[in-house]
């Protein structure tokens, strides 16, 4: 991202984590970033693009610590459910921003569509490499069949219980209890970590 877009972006995040999705008005964000609303325009079609260019930083901040080191857990399970949670906890850190990264995700504008088609891509290889215990960007490779279901599904939970806690239904830690759950029904409930449990 050149430096004027990333000034935007980094103003948008500021203003979002004070105030979540409202306080980011394209007039306010061009203000705090010193730049003219032509220029953001030029760069930026909406509040939710520019959200969205917010979640591209914050998903590559993630994708960078699990090259630096891959989830440690001996066990698909475990090592899945690591990555949910350093995941979980990293977004949610800064609720009013997840709160409007959420809603711009789910904002349903089809100019949008390659954007949140890119986010969703880039973490079902993010939770591959975790299934395979891999470092991430190591080049194993796109998942197969059956991991690419496994890993969508997941996905899917994932996100609806990050959409019901931005709505208040539940806690934080809910978000990676559910996709737990989810996962070990999907892995048979043979991971040796959870035993018992």
């Amino acid at each position: 991202m050149e430096e004027r877009s990333r000034r935007i972006v980094d103003a948008a995040i500021e203003l979002a984590e004070q105030g979540g999705f409202e306080a980011v008005r394209l007039r306010d964000v061009a203000a705090h970033a010193k730049v003219a609303l032509g220029t953001l325009y030029r760069r930026f079609r909406s509040k939710e693009d520019l959200l969205l260019a917010a979640l591209e930083l914050q998903l590559a901040a993630q994708e960078r610590r699990l090259q630096e080191a891959p989830p440690p857990e001996s066990s698909p399970l475990a090592r899945v459910t690591g990555f949910f949670q350093a995941y979980t906890e990293s977004l949610c850190g800064r609720p009013n921003l997840a709160r409007a990264l959420v809603r711009s995700i789910g904002s349903g504008a089809p100019e949008l569509t390659l954007k949140v088609a890119s986010f969703h891509s880039r973490m079902e290889l993010l939770i591959t490499a975790a299934l395979r215990g891999e470092r991430a960007g190591d080049g194993g490779g796109a998942p197969n069949a059956a991991e690419r279901r496994l890993v969508h599904s997941l996905l899917l939970v994932w996100f609806a219980s990050l959409t019901g806690w931005a709505s208040g239904l539940h806690e934080q830690q809910e978000i990676v209890e559910h996709t737990r759950s989810a996962a070990e029904l999907m892995l048979g409930g043979l991971d040796p970590c959870q035993s018992g449990s």
